[in-house]
């Protein structure tokens, strides 16, 4: 569907450590270091098994129900529109309430934080339809291969992020988040676009 270098773009946008940065960091932040460490590591263990498996089974339930890859194209796209309006839109809302504190089991904590912060929906639809479209082995394999990257991408993210969330640095990310924003809504609807076009709805 995508070449290697707009892959990674979407699971950067999709999957990627800019989006759990602060959820992240106010969840933890009454945590000791050595236990941020340890539910940073669990949750993205707990995630990149989540993703990797929710990945493979629904490519294979995709397929054997017959969901079409333009279908889940537009499935993709609206997700990420949905969203991507919510995080532009964000600044401009009331202040959320204070996060509940976590679990205190290292593992129900790093649960709690794994979805939706490290895992999203639109990134597993994504995913899928990537892996749907993917005719070749190789293809396959680098989708797999861009997606451990920017799964590993989030745990350093996840390990630094009171060094990343003070600072000059998150400016930059803030300013970085909110042009990002904008390029998801653009590459949701590029994804309705594609989507219409494959089914014949759209001229080519």
């Amino acid at each position: 569907m995508v070449g290697a270098t707009q892959i990674f773009m979407l699971f950067f946008l999709t999957l990627g450590p800019l989006k759990l940065l602060g959820p992240f960091a106010r969840q933890t932040r009454d945590l000791s270091p050595a236990a941020l460490r340890g539910v940073a590591l669990r949750a993205f263990a707990v995630g990149l098994l989540a993703v990797l498996a929710g990945g493979y089974l629904g490519s294979l339930l995709a397929a054997k129900w017959s969901v079409s890859v333009p279908a889940m194209e537009l499935t993709a796209g609206l997700i990420l529109v949905l969203v991507a309006l919510q995080l532009v839109m964000a600044p401009y809302e009331a202040t959320a309430p204070a996060p509940e504190p976590l679990p205190a089991t290292p593992m129900a904590a790093a649960l709690r934080l794994t979805f939706p912060l490290v895992v999203t929906p639109y990134g597993i639809a994504a995913l899928i339809a990537l892996l749907s479209s993917a005719v070749h082995p190789t293809l396959i394999r680098a989708t797999y291969g861009i997606l451990i990257i920017v799964m590993i991408l989030n745990l350093l993210a996840m390990l630094f992020v009171r060094e990343i969330m003070r600072g000059a640095l998150l400016f930059v990310l803030q300013v970085l988040g909110a042009v990002l924003g904008v390029l998801q809504v653009g590459l949701g609807v590029q994804l309705i676009i594609r989507g219409l076009r494959n089914l014949g709805t759209l001229p080519g």
